[in-house]
């Protein structure tokens, strides 16, 4: 599983970002995986899931619901728009659950292991 650090903390996170006009959520949650990591791939038309977290802002903390979707990476480009803004980093879903600090995000990537009861692939 790919993560990224975020801007601002420096959080292992997941490429994530706003919904889009024109584009349904995969395909924008395509565009930010671009965007923030550089990969390219094939989206899943369902998400696997959603999860909550708080995002900080200079004036309020504001709770954003990020729905999450699978992309099957192809490729890593050799550069892309946020490459110099952030690290980029393969783990085993073992080490990534252990690695991100979202709750609900630990919790959607555990549910994605081998053996888990709420796995639905």
């Amino acid at each position: 599983m790919l993560l990224i650090t975020s801007r601002d903390t420096g959080r292992w996170v997941i490429p994530k970002g706003w919904p889009m006009r024109g584009r349904t959520d995969g395909q924008a949650a395509e565009r930010e995986a671009f965007e923030e990591a550089g990969v390219t791939g094939r989206i899943s038309a369902e998400p696997l899931g959603k999860f909550t977290y708080e995002k900080r802002l200079p004036d309020r903390v504001e709770i954003c619901e990020v729905t999450v979707f699978r992309l099957d990476v192809d490729r890593q480009r050799k550069a892309w728009p946020e490459q110099r803004e952030r690290q980029c980093r393969w783990y085993a879903l073992e080490e990534a659950a252990e690695q991100v600090g979202e709750a609900g995000l630990k919790e959607l990537i555990a549910r994605l292991l081998p053996g888990s009861a709420a796995r639905t692939d």
